[in-house]
């Protein structure tokens, strides 16, 4: 069977305000404001879609012109979006603000009312799920959709990637980690998991403590991201681990670097890459990502098309 990758998640429209000079929290700050499509689904699902997996997306949006041009801009990817729905507030609304250098200094989300996706997946995930090769899944929508996709991807033996979006239900249902085949997160979730300040720890003593946890609590793989300090990783059954550096980039817009490093680990994974080499994927995704103010890179595919590590790997004679 060909790769068919199913991501389940939501879909926002992000409103982004970018400080010309340095960021006062308190006072007024002058600079540029946009309206940019996002979500974690849905930042994931352009981004695999350009990478040029087969891809589908589940999600829904307002039935709204809006919520339309979000379909029309994801089905000019030739994603497949039969399984969108529309709703009253389908989609969540996020409010964030920039710094002068491009970092995330705070933001606000409105969460998208979640009883439509939840009727399209009791009607049709079992067929949705029975036809992928691969599942991606938003973890933390709510106990209910993330227990079934998750008990339908066992039921059918496909395996499931999971980004975590606030880890309410991650924390609540922490066995449904060992039901992933990677679990990505950054060093802020992390550090809420395995119950460490883990942005005052050293890169070895990151890595044991990565490396005891996923042992612990039976995990087949974990990725943790450390922002600027790069990523590491562990995967149990092959015992590999590691430390990857980020790359040289012009940081011009943090946000959606992590869907972005997401979305190019699973990729690699999909393509049958071993952990070490998937995230190094992730990384190069996410640098390409963080020099746009959007939430995906609007160059990937002929990034993509045109990197050397890339093409190495991933193209077949």
């Amino acid at each position: 069977m060909s790769s068919f990758v199913t991501v389940i998640g939501t879909v926002f429209v992000d409103c982004k305000g970018f400080s010309h000079n340095q960021y006062v929290p308190a006072g007024r700050n002058l600079g540029t404001i946009q309206f940019v499509h996002g979500g974690v689904g849905r930042n994931v699902a352009e981004n695999l879609a350009n990478l040029e997996l087969n891809t589908s997306f589940v999600s829904t949006v307002d039935n709204t012109g809006l919520g339309d041009e979000i379909i029309q801009r994801l089905a000019a990817l030739k994603l497949h979006t039969a399984y969108i729905g529309k709703a009253e507030q389908g989609m969540g609304m996020w409010l964030a603000v920039l710094d002068q250098a491009g970092n995330l200094a705070g933001s606000i989300s409105q969460m998208p009312r979640l009883t439509e996706l939840e009727r399209i997946i009791q009607t049709s995930g079992s067929h949705m799920v029975s036809q992928s090769s691969h599942i991606v899944l938003e973890l933390d929508l709510n106990e209910r959709i993330s227990k079934s996709i998750v008990e339908l991807a066992a039921e059918h033996n496909k395996p499931v990637y999971g980004i975590p979006g606030n880890l309410d239900v991650i924390l609540g249902n922490p066995s449904l980690l060992r039901q992933l085949e990677c679990f990505i997160c950054n060093e802020i979730e992390a550090g809420r998991l395995l119950g460490k300040p883990f942005a005052d720890l050293g890169q070895d003593a990151m890595l044991q403590h990565l490396i005891a946890y996923v042992d612990a609590n039976g995990l087949r793989s974990m990725v943790i991201t450390l922002g600027e300090k790069g990523s590491i990783y562990y995967d149990r059954r092959t015992k590999e681990s590691g430390y990857q550096p980020v790359m040289p980039v012009q940081l011009v817009d943090s946000s959606g670097a992590g869907d972005a490093y997401f979305s190019g680990t699973v990729m690699g994974l999909v393509r049958g890459l071993p952990l070490k080499e998937a995230v190094v994927c992730g990384t190069k995704v996410a640098g390409w990502t963080i020099e746009s103010q959007q939430s995906n890179c609007p160059e990937l595919n002929r990034k993509f098309k045109q990197d050397d590590y890339f093409q190495t790997l991933l193209v077949k004679p």
